[in-house]
């Protein structure tokens, strides 16, 4: 039973690895979504005018 144990370990982390394998060299999701973007657009607006005005921290 111990020597199918010691086949067994190597077999598991065979299969895994090559899962991990096969989910990290996907190919990549498009990026250039036009809704998206617009939508990051907005948030980085809303960050800079949240930022521009305000009093530095600490300050006084």
């Amino acid at each position: 039973m111990a020597a199918l144990a010691w086949l067994i370990i190597p077999v598991v982390a065979l299969l895994l690895g090559t899962l991990w394998a096969l989910w990290a060299a996907r190919t990549p999701r498009a990026t250039a979504d036009p809704a998206s973007l617009a939508e990051h657009q907005r948030f980085r607006a809303a960050m800079e005018r949240s930022t521009a005005g305000g009093r530095e921290p600490g300050g006084r």
